[in-house]
This record gives structure tokens, sequence and C-alpha cells, in this order.
């Protein structure tokens, strides 16, 4: 993984994205986004992840997060897709699905080229951080994940897509509990 993309300030908000293997369409089924939803709240109820936005899209989600001290995002990063690895599996393999073959036999295949992973590999090394610095960059990173399911032609409108939290920027309750970035606020000092 190049330097350029990793996380060098810990304290910062990140933009990260997470891909799924040969971007296999694996959230599609509802059950599959509601656990990656439960496992991002787990994440901040009990290893100090805190979400600014989020897109779950059918491929890869989008974020932006940070720890809370003495946590380490890389930390929390890791273990998340550990864990969703594991049970992204057990899911395909119990539920009704009908890609269930092709999808094991892809993620199979991607582990044989990984010394780190035993069986199934789901998602793509790294996590692509973009440390958001600057109000600029954070704002255009939060711009660009609600416009995600805009610019796929999934929803019309950024807030009429459930599995983002741009419905929480629009005053709803979301999926999510986030914290809301006002412009602005990078220049009040603590």
């Amino acid at each position: 993984m190049s330097d350029q993309y990793r996380v060098r300030n810990p304290e910062e908000i990140h933009f990260v994205t997470f891909t799924i293997v040969d971007w296999i369409d694996v959230f599609i089924r509802p059950s599959y986004k509601q656990f990656i939803i439960d496992s991002l709240i787990y994440c901040q109820k009990n290893k100090s992840l805190e979400i600014y936005a989020f897109c779950l899209m059918t491929n890869h989600l989008h974020l932006l997060v940070s720890a809370k001290h003495p946590v380490r995002l890389p930390d929390i990063i890791r273990d998340f897709k550990k864990h969703t690895n594991k049970q992204i599996i057990k899911l395909i393999k119990e539920e009704n699905e009908s890609r269930r073959d092709w999808m094991l036999y892809r993620f199979q295949y991607n582990a044989r080229f990984d010394d780190r992973i035993q069986n199934y590999k789901v998602w793509q090394d790294g996590y692509h951080s973009i440390e958001c610095d600057r109000e600029d960059i954070l704002f255009q990173k939060l711009d660009y994940i609600h416009d995600n399911p805009v610019r796929a032609e999934i929803v019309s409108y950024p807030e009429h897509y459930i599995y983002s939290s741009a419905v929480n920027y629009a005053g709803e309750q979301g999926l999510l509990e986030v914290t809301l970035l006002e412009r602005g606020f990078m220049s009040i000092k603590f």
C-alpha cells in the first residue's frame, strides 16, 4: 500500500474506503447490509470509532471516521475487516444465496494470493485513507460520500438512500448515529 494513503495522524478525521475483491456486489441483500451497519454500531460502542459520514454501496463502503484516543484507527479498521470478512462468508453460506458458489469461489481464489488469509478473502487490501486536515478536503469527501448513490443512479437525492448518513445530514434519523459536521468548525480552537 502506498504511504500516501496511510493514517499518519490518528487524531484527524479520515476518509476511508473498503472495497470487496473483484468489486463483487455483495451488499445487495438486506441481511448483508444490516450486518455491516450492526458491525459499525459495534465499533462505535465498543471500539471508540467516531463516524461522521458513511455510505454503503453494493461493493464498497465509504466512511469519514476518527478514533477516540488511545484507540488507533488502523487497529479498529483491521478488526472490522477481519470480523466482517469471516461473518460475510458465514452469511453467504447460511442465506438463500443464488450466487453462493460463484462468490465463495472468487473469495477463495483471492485468498490464495495472500499468506495472511487462510480460506476466503472478502476485502481488498488496504483502505485508501485520506487525512481530512483541511475543511475544504473534509467537505469535498463528505459530499463525495453522500453523492455516491446519486452518481450510481440508485436515487435522485442523497437523503433518499437509506444506507448513507445523508439522511442524518437532512435532519432525519438514519441507520447509524453520526457526528454531524458543520462548515467552519475547523476554525474553532479548543
